[in-house]
């Protein structure tokens, strides 16, 4: 009787450390294709899953109207952000989570903006053409 128990008991664990084994070989190699694509697509890894949103999402959260050509008017991102910050707050009833989504749209909207002024400045230089300052000494 007692072997019977045993072989049960080997049989069980070894199908449950069988079934464990392959499903964290099934994610190791899920985990492997989206590292591979990341790695083909730098870009796409800075502008969207560093803070999780997407620049259509965060200005829908915050009822403003998306940066056109890198200019955004950051006073009323600034207004909305605070505005829907404190009516979330936690200790006046509100959500801690909608208060970290307000937060996550308007740290894209600010990214993208700054990506936008820094490829304006960019293509300023290049149209002005690269002058460096030189000191002489005297």
């Amino acid at each position: 009787m007692a072997h019977r128990i045993i072989t049960q008991v080997v049989l069980t664990g070894t199908r449950i450390l069988g079934r464990a084994f392959a499903e964290s070989y099934r994610q190791a190699a899920a985990s492997q294709k989206y590292a591979a694509a990341a790695a083909k697509n730098p870009g796409a890894s800075k502008t969207f899953a560093s803070s999780g949103l997407t620049l259509d999402e965060a200005c829908k959260i915050l009822n403003v109207s998306p940066p056109k050509g890198g200019q955004a008017d950051m006073e009323v991102v600034t207004e909305r952000f605070k505005k829907l910050f404190d009516l979330n707050d936690p200790k006046k009833g509100g959500s801690f989570y909608l208060q970290s989504k307000i937060l996550r749209a308007r740290e894209r909207i600010e990214m993208e903006a700054r990506t936008g002024e820094e490829a304006a400045s960019r293509e300023q230089e290049l149209s002005e053409g690269w002058k460096p300052k030189v000191y002489k000494d005297r």
